[in-house]
């Protein structure tokens, strides 16, 4: 990720993408299955579904942890979830989240298009105390977290990659 200046309330956002060898169908069932999500995540330690389960309107919840930062826990909002299209969640608040997430599939090549997408902000995050302390290191401090993020999702969809790949076989 290159360096963009980006402050927190620029909502900055990262975006990765890959090529799956299996319909979007069979992609559908591992993206939208947000309790699979940990086996692939570094920081993600566990989720459950706190009300529905994968509808737009239901709810989860994500336990997290990272060096720096600890452990902590949040609640998520389904946003979109139109198969094998889109599946999308808003952290904290569906309608001014503190952060939002989207897998979104495209059929091509004899395969599937797989893209994370993921936006900071606009609503305040854990991030945002490391930023009260030290103001003058914003630009920085959001860089450094949106590389995080680059880094993490890429491996996020070379294990979803991975799993469906395998299951294909």
């Amino acid at each position: 990720m290159e360096w963009t200046g980006a402050r927190y309330a620029d909502c900055p956002s990262v975006e990765v993408e890959t090529h799956v060898d299996a319909p979007p169908e069979r992609v559908w069932v591992v993206v939208s299955d947000v309790e699979l999500m940990p086996s692939m995540s570094g920081e993600l330690q566990r989720v459950e579904w706190e009300h529905g389960a994968g509808e737009v309107g239901s709810s989860f919840v994500g336990h997290s942890k990272h060096p720096a930062i600890g452990e902590w826990s949040t609640t998520s909002y389904v946003i979109e979830s139109e198969a094998p299209r889109v599946f999308a969640w808003a952290v904290g608040d569906a309608t001014r989240p503190a952060a939002s997430w989207r897998f979104s599939l495209e059929r091509v090549d004899g395969g599937t298009r797989l893209r994370q997408w993921m936006q900071m902000g606009p609503a305040r995050s854990g991030l945002s105390s490391a930023i009260d302390r030290m103001p003058d290191k914003e630009q920085k401090i959001v860089h450094g977290r949106m590389r995080e993020f680059e880094a993490n999702m890429t491996a996020t969809l070379a294990a979803i990659k991975e799993r469906v790949e395998r299951v294909s076989d």
